[in-house]
């Protein structure tokens, strides 16, 4: 499926498809090349410079198709579905879509000249800011329903446009929608099977059987508005789940009206939402966005101050040692060095906090939101980190002064691992990277072909980690493949390897916890839950502990792969548990980090916080630290 043309004006940055044509080419004597914007699997889009306009810088956006096959049917098939798109788009008049200027063969290719537009799209604005304004947020879905409607309403045949997703849909520099991308729009004519086309996750239920009709528009759209204002990518979740993932239990600011507009937009049964798009334009104009406070907090982080806490058993509430506020969610874990805490926020910064008072000490600012978790090398000095501005750090830990920056070619949200005098770490522009720990010196990049989010476990010989195409890959410490275990879906739990037994455990999206033999990776076992596998397990004698989206906490013995016990929860858990003593310390999305014995897998006591936990919490000498979404990190006194 082709992936959305991103025409901004930032030639080349950050894309790793450099197209067929060089700078200064000139086709038909009239469009200058000047860049590479973008591409995906139908073409590259270039910047060009409309030389028929000499006394003014016309430029335009020129779409060069990739595919042009040897085989003469092929060949024929691909050219038919690249000028079905311009003759959609030229058919079409309307502020949001781009205008087409010329369409022509030159040297057996294909070229579609059209409107350029200077923008991000909405998944690079999401990657660039720490959150997107509610009433933007309303007017785009506003206007996106308006477009929609227009397409569905063409004649002689409605256009569906079968993609909307936020990479598909610009703001321009005016501040206005743009939609784009319309390889794989088609005209729709009612009782025709289609091909099963779309992106995953943003496509409606009905999609994947080759059925679509504007409604199909409608499901996605309200898939790309529940992303923007949880910012939960629905890609990296079980399909359909979003009932799943309340919006208000993420992001408490937005109205109970407008959640019920995307919430009807989003039901599995096309007969059960809106009408049309023109009735959920309606609707969402009516919806008001009436902001729901969260519990206050005093900004000052003044350690008296506590949230609601819930007590089991003999013990009474529990009151937090202290409560640090950052401004934005903290979803990653925090790490402990020399009486500090390190965590970072998706505020952009990360926070050195006193581990006894709960006091900053430092922040340093990032351009990109911190979704990782840091660690620290001892022997450098350094706190390491990633952030989603694509660029990796070494911090002097008790000054915060950077001490060196690495770039990658797209976002970091793969925590690291310091060992060996280095730091291992992935990047979603599908490379694992290995830098030395002092001075930042890139080693080597093994190409994992796909997003890695997961941290690298390293043993003695190899390295483990897992990646959004759902394959776990071994690598020696050199770089060099060793083997590759392929899951049937994403992993973004991060693999544990029992280094006497010499087996690897490891989470799917597909709902499998794995047994993999760190020989050859082959699978030894797997346990399923009824939902992802997200959590990071963790080992205890012959158990293995990890939480699943199905809102269960597992223990499963690894002999024999057989559930030894589980615990309910209110919420999915997609948090990482962390063992101390007997006990297994996890939080929930519901909000609560749970204690529970890890031999009995019976309940000790829960605390809850004020939005949900997706972090693993720190165990220190004497405390218990975590992060929230409700933007605080929080400091419970350590007791069984």
């Amino acid at each position: 499926m082709p992936e959305t043309v991103r025409m901004t004006g930032e030639p080349n940055k950050g894309n790793r498809r450099e197209g067929s044509l060089s700078a200064n080419t000139i086709l038909l004597n009239r469009y200058k090349i000047l860049g590479v914007l973008g591409g995906g699997g139908m073409g590259t889009v270039y910047q060009a410079r409309d030389l028929n306009f000499p006394d003014v810088r016309r430029l335009v956006a020129v779409k060069e198709m990739h595919t042009m096959a040897s085989d003469r049917a092929l060949r024929e098939s691909t050219l038919s579905t690249f000028r079905r798109e311009a003759n959609i788009l030229a058919t079409l008049t309307h502020p949001t879509i781009p205008q087409i200027f010329d369409f022509f063969d030159q040297n057996d290719k294909a070229y579609l000249v059209m409107e350029y537009i200077n923008g991000n799209d909405l998944e690079q604005l999401m990657s660039r800011t720490k959150v997107l304004p509610i009433e933007k947020i309303i007017e785009w879905a506003i206007d996106i329903c308006e477009v929609l409607n227009y397409l569905h309403n063409q004649q002689p045949s409605p256009i569906i446009f079968r993609d909307i997703k936020p990479s598909n849909i610009m703001i321009d520099s005016h501040g206005k929608v743009r939609l784009i991308d319309f390889g794989i729009a088609k005209s729709f004519v009612s009782g025709v099977k289609n091909t099963m086309i779309g992106t995953e996750g943003y496509s409606a239920p009905e999609q994947y059987k080759g059925d679509i009709s504007p409604l199909s528009d409608m499901y996605s759209l309200g898939a790309t508005l529940h992303h923007l204002l949880t910012r939960r990518d629905p890609r990296l979740e079980p399909p359909f789940s979003f009932n799943e993932r309340p919006i208000k239990s993420i992001n408490p600011d937005v109205s109970g009206e407008l959640i019920a507009v995307i919430e009807k937009s989003l039901q599995f049964n096309p007969k059960e939402r809106f009408g049309s798009l023109a009735e959920m334009g309606q609707a969402i104009k009516q919806a008001t966005a009436t902001r729901h406070s969260m519990v206050s907090m005093n900004t000052t982080n003044n350690p008296s101050i506590v949230l609601p806490t819930v007590g089991l058993g003999d013990k009474n509430s529990i009151q937090p040692k202290w409560v640090f506020k950052t401004e934005d969610e903290v979803r990653g874990n925090a790490v402990y060095y020399g009486n500090m805490v390190f965590v970072g926020s998706y505020d952009t910064n990360l926070w050195a906090i006193d581990a006894t008072k709960g006091e900053m000490i430092w922040k340093v600012p990032t351009n990109g939101g911190i979704a990782s978790s840091p660690v620290v090398d001892i022997k450098s000095g350094v706190v390491l980190f990633g952030s989603e501005d694509y660029t990796f750090r070494a911090l002097d830990y008790k000054t915060g002064r950077t001490r060196w920056s690495f770039e990658t070619k797209d976002r970091i949200r793969s925590s690291p691992i310091a060992a060996l005098e280095h730091v291992f770490f992935g990047s979603d522009d599908g490379y694992l990277y290995a830098l030395v720990s002092a001075t930042g010196r890139k080693i080597w990049q093994h190409d994992a072909e796909s997003a890695i989010r997961t941290r690298p476990f390293i043993t003695d010989e190899l390295i483990v980690f897992g990646t959004a195409e759902g394959e776990v890959r071994a690598t020696t410490l050199s770089g060099e493949k060793k083997w590759v275990y392929r899951a049937k879906r994403d992993i973004n739990s991060s693999p544990v390897v029992n280094t006497v037994d010499g087996f690897c455990y490891v989470g799917s999206h597909d709902g499998f916890l794995y047994c993999l033999d760190m020989t050859n990776g082959y699978s030894s076992w797997r346990f399923r839950s009824n939902g992802a596998i997200i959590s990071t397990p963790v080992l205890y004698e012959d158990t293995i502990v990890f939480g699943s989206v199905d809102k269960h906490i597992y223990a499963v013995n690894t002999t024999t792969s057989k559930e030894r016990w589980r615990v309910k929860t209110e919420e999915p858990i997609v948090s990482s548990p962390v063992l101390h003593n007997d006990n297994i310390y996890i939080g929930g999305v519901d909000g609560y980090l749970y204690c529970i014995n890890v031999k009995t897998g019976k309940e000790k006591w829960k605390f809850k916080a004020g939005a949900g936990i997706t972090a693993t919490p720190l165990i220190t000498q004497d405390s218990i630290i975590f992060g929230s979404l409700d933007h605080n990190v929080y400091a419970l006194p350590l007791f069984d």
